[in-house]
């Protein structure tokens, strides 16, 4: 027997298209669509959630967590239909975001996250706990395409919603361009009251930064479970701050989800102001202004200059002055392994890694791809 979700995603004008114009038989497709309906039904159970000692607690535990701006939510949850779009820095995005505002007395949104996120007891959690919605992406299926879709318009009509723009986490360190697909479902869901709340998380130090920075783009999709073993590693020692900042809701009822260049504004908009509210914190200028081999003077002249750029262009800075930077930035770099301090001159220990910091700020400089 259908429940109400997937009977109104077979209702839906798009699906039904779909069915009578696809050159497999009706009954083929219908198939397909049920079981990417099945792969993609999720629950979330808020009680459950809110007790739920999460397994990756001890690395939790590690992630001091921030918010900035939270009134733009609190205005937002009046009345309106929310997704928020956010910047993917971490798998620890998925936990510490929605805690955020679960921390504040917000019930946290259903998310959309990579469905290699969905083995073992974890994928259990994702699916019947904290309402995470599985999704392959890069995929080119028609019939894949028209369900997740549908199915995210139709969640959108009882649900808010978590979802990241660019897609996977970035490899590289920058802020990628975003995409259209779940911009373009949430349109067609034809709430009146929906609003898209623009998020970027910071993180002082990102737990994957060594195996994301060592690959840089993103080559195979590898099993969660040996990226989690890798996480548990890097966790060694690991501490941090988490910067989840909040931006002014973006009102999409003026847009038309059938023409191409009211998304792509719409889906440009929502990136410029992730980039702008991104939180810029002393790592990142410290990579930023770093040399293969410098005195602390001189880094400190280099962070000095930067700031002074980012203070004119008004961003979100966490950090002002190149001496803060260095007191803040140099102790857990070299505890990371990713600088060295010898004989009054700070050396670069692991360039890739260093560069992906940099790289998070890039966006925000006139002259991106300057360092190193």
């Amino acid at each position: 027997m259908l429940d109400e979700i997937a009977q109104a995603v077979l209702a839906r004008e798009e699906v039904v298209k779909y069915l009578r114009a696809d050159g497999e038989s009706g009954e083929q497709a219908r198939e397909r669509i049920f079981a990417y309906l099945e792969e993609l039904r999720t629950t979330q159970r808020h009680g459950l959630y809110r007790a739920l000692q999460h397994p990756l607690y001890p690395i939790l535990r590690k992630i001091e967590r921030k918010h900035e701006q939270l009134h733009h939510v609190v205005s937002a949850t009046r009345g309106n239909r929310i997704v928020y779009a956010s910047n993917h820095r971490s798998h620890t995005d998925y936990l510490v975001e929605p805690l955020v505002l679960d921390d504040n007395g917000i019930r946290p949104p259903l998310i959309a996250a990579g469905i290699n996120l969905f083995g073992g007891p974890l994928g259990l959690i994702h699916r019947y706990v904290t309402g995470a919605i599985p999704i392959r992406r890069n995929i080119k299926d028609p019939a894949y395409l028209v369900t997740l879709k549908a199915y995210v318009a139709e969640m959108l009509k009882k649900h808010d919603l978590f979802f990241y723009p660019e897609g996977g986490r970035s490899y590289s360190g920058e802020l990628k361009p975003a995409k259209t697909g779940l911009i373009h479902a949430a349109l067609t869901a034809n709430c009146t009251n929906l609003v898209i709340l623009p998020t970027a998380v910071s993180y002082d130090l990102v737990l994957e930064d060594h195996i994301l920075a060592r690959q840089r783009v993103k080559k195979t999709q590898r099993p969660f479970t040996r990226e989690l073993a890798e996480m548990v590693r890097y966790a060694v020692g690991y501490r941090s701050r988490a910067f989840v900042t909040f931006g002014a809701a973006i009102p999409v009822s003026d847009v038309n989800p059938q023409s191409r260049t009211d998304v792509l504004a719409l889906t440009r908009l929502i990136r410029a102001r992730i980039s702008a509210q991104y939180k810029v914190l002393p790592t990142a200028v410290f990579a930023a202004a770093m040399r293969p081999s410098i005195t602390k003077r001189d880094l400190e002249s280099r962070i000095n200059q930067i700031l002074e750029e980012l203070t004119v262009r008004r961003a979100n800075l966490g950090v002002t002055s190149g001496k803060q930077a260095i007191e803040e930035a140099a102790e857990p770099l070299e505890t990371r392994g990713i600088i060295v301090l010898e004989s009054g001159r700070f050396r670069v220990r692991e360039r890739s890694v260093l560069r992906y910091y940099a790289r998070s700020i890039e966006h925000l400089l006139a002259t991106p791809g300057r360092t190193h």
